[in-house]
């Protein structure tokens, strides 16, 4: 009787074993299948779904950190043609990307165009001081006006320098410097954002996914003009679209994320990187295109005369920082990064930080560059612009994706330990029969 109980005992073990087997193998592909088909569904850009309530509205608060650089001796650099030496100050951090979306169509190719409105609200309890610190920096009508006017008439700009009474530096405000004041000598708003509030960047276009969820929030184009390659970061500011590469995992409010951060090759020379030779317009300011670390951006700014970098010159040829002092690059403070969740492709954490610099030179004419000694590329600002997804975000985030796949994952393990708990003939046929019928019942209301 023993023999017979085992034996049945055996041949319902093996039984079980098998159907147990037979439901794994459809169960967890099943599983897979309906979290993917959900995840790809609440991705895609279209009314309805959670990826489209969150890219309509601001979603994340975004703040805009400005660190400027402080110039220390500007009678030294005036009257001797000292090096500059400069110190940061900073952050002053502005609330941005508070407003929704604008002026939102969906085309018939999968892709929706929009406006992104800009406004900036100053955020004190996040700032060292106030807007109106001052701030010891280039004249950014003089120089620009020095990078545009040819040398042959550089001796009408002296006399406008000098009518007035306008030099190479100045002492503004942290709010004049970011979004505009009236300068003397050109009778209009400049700054370095300046105009910003009330403003649009775009249009955008983008594709919605509803195709190809792996396009989902690539931009196909921007103020009509079409990017072909795949697009990890695109930055306005500096008019094109750059690649990240893998970093490493992290643990972000307890969910896995990638990090991508910047590679450095991005500002590159363009003898070392030839997508950057269109941004080198001046051999003599670039020593012949050979100046790695900072791009020229007026082609696309409008004409001003603007170079952008990464902040103290990081990546940049030494010669930047010998010519101006006091800069320190950091690739833990100053590198651009996203955190992306690998399932959805959520940006769920992103740090964007650029500089802003002009340029000046040597001049036999006009008075307050005669002794200036070389063309020198003089950071002004650096930007971090980041954010983070909230703790609010986050839980939902794991319970509607995360807790499902570990669901799944638990499933799994206790399916294949059903199945070697039969092959060994350990079950307890009206014990194990009973959970095996229940692990089934919900595994189905699970996944249904």
């Amino acid at each position: 009787m023993v023999c017979c109980n085992r034996r049945c005992g055996l041949i319902a073990g093996a039984v079980i074993g098998a159907a147990v087997a037979i439901l794994g193998g459809i169960l967890i592909p099943v599983g897979n299948n309906v979290i993917q088909g959900t995840v790809e569904k609440e991705a895609v850009i279209e009314p309805g779904t959670t990826a489209y309530d969150n890219w309509v509205a601001a979603g994340a608060k975004v703040y805009r950190q400005f660190w400027f650089f402080d110039l220390k001796n500007p009678l030294e650099v005036l009257q001797y043609g000292a090096i500059p030496v400069v110190v940061e100050r900073g952050p002053y951090t502005y609330w941005t990307r508070y407003l929704p979306k604008e002026n939102i169509t969906f085309h018939p190719n999968h892709t929706a165009s929009f406006l992104l409105p800009f406004g900036a609200i100053f955020e004190p309890s996040m700032s060292v001081g106030s807007e109106e610190d001052k701030i010891t920096t280039l004249n950014l009508a003089v120089a620009g006006a020095y990078s545009l006017v040819p040398k042959l008439f550089h001796g009408m700009l002296e006399k406008l320098i000098t009518s007035s009474n306008s030099s190479l530096f100045q002492h503004r405000s942290v709010k004049e410097l970011l979004w505009g004041y009236t300068d003397p000598m050109l009778k209009t708003l400049v700054g370095l954002f300046a105009p910003y509030n009330g403003t649009y960047d775009g249009y955008y276009n983008v594709y919605t996914g509803k195709d190809d969820i792996s396009k989902v929030g690539r931009i196909d184009m921007w103020r009509g003009e079409r990017y072909k390659k795949p697009i990890y970061f695109f930055s306005s500011d500096i008019c094109r679209s750059v690649s990240a590469s893998f970093e490493e995992s992290k643990d972000l409010k307890g969910i896995e994320v990638y990090r991508y951060a910047l590679q450095p090759n991005t500002l590159a020379s363009p003898t070392v990187n030839p997508d950057n030779q269109c941004y080198c317009r001046n051999i003599e300011v670039t020593k012949n295109c050979t100046l790695a670390g900072v791009l020229d951006i007026g082609s696309c700014q409008e004409g001003r005369p603007i170079y952008i970098s990464l902040p103290h010159f990081l990546h940049g040829s030494p010669y930047l920082r010998k010519a101006v002092l006091g800069l320190n690059p950091s690739e833990e403070h100053h590198a651009t990064f996203m955190d992306v969740e690998p399932t959805t492709g959520f940006t769920l954490r992103f740090a964007k930080r650029i500089q802003v610099n002009m340029m000046y030179g040597p001049s036999k004419v006009i008075t307050v560059l005669k002794k200036v000694k070389d063309y020198t590329i003089f950071p002004l600002a650096w930007l971090n612009e980041t954010a983070s997804v909230d703790d609010e975000t986050a839980d939902m985030f794991k319970k509607e994706l995360i807790s499902r796949i570990q669901m799944l994952d638990i499933i799994q393990k206790a399916l294949l330990g059903i199945v070697h708990l039969s092959c060994c003939g350990t079950l307890n046929l009206d014990i194990d029969l009973h959970f095996f019928v229940i692990s089934v019942l919900f595994i189905m209301s699970y996944l249904l």
